[in-house]
């Protein structure tokens, strides 16, 4: 009862955020505006001179014995954790590329989360020796930013298109 109380209460204030606020706000340049912010987050966290999980792999690992005492597949470690962090970093990336340029295409959206992280594991090898560039990361992050750019594409404005159409008042004769 309660749990369903806080779910419609929080549907209610995302639906209202997305239909008021971000119509008179959200222009192609605003998003631009964000994506910017976004990607200076993106460079603090490629750039930082250790690795950004450093400080709690030891709590990972130890997460990662009890889940698999309780019988979560042992092929579920940390290098997947890991990965699976990478692609959950980027799909923002990819959303708010889509936002940012709303005429481009999927692809185009995935070759930028390409380009990002071609750049950031480039960075890493010349000058932070801490740190070291992995083919798996260009992988991992590239699929983050094509699934938020797919899924803002397929999913968000189809949807968003749907509720639009369905609150237009017919036009009856």
């Amino acid at each position: 009862m309660v749990v369903s109380g806080i779910l419609e209460t929080t549907t209610f204030c995302v639906e209202y955020f997305l239909e008021e606020y971000m119509r008179a706000t959200a222009t192609p340049q605003a998003w631009r505006a964000v994506l910017a912010g976004f990607l200076a987050f993106l460079a603090l966290v490629g750039f930082w001179p250790s690795p950004v999980d450093k400080p709690v792999q030891g709590q990972i690992a130890g997460f990662l014995v009890l889940v698999h005492a309780f019988g979560v597949p042992p092929w579920i470690g940390y290098g997947f954790v890991e990965a699976t962090a990478n692609v959950a970093l980027f799909v923002p990336l990819g959303v708010l590329g889509a936002l940012a340029f709303p005429k481009k295409p999927w692809w185009q959206i995935g070759a930028l989360g390409l380009l990002v992280t071609g750049c950031m594991e480039l960075g890493q090898l010349l000058f932070l020796h801490s740190r070291f560039p992995s083919p798996l990361d260009l992988t991992t992050n590239t699929t983050g930013c094509l699934v938020g750019a797919l899924l803002l594409a397929h999913v968000v404005r189809p949807w968003w298109s749907a509720r639009a159409s369905s609150r237009r008042p017919s036009s009856r004769s």
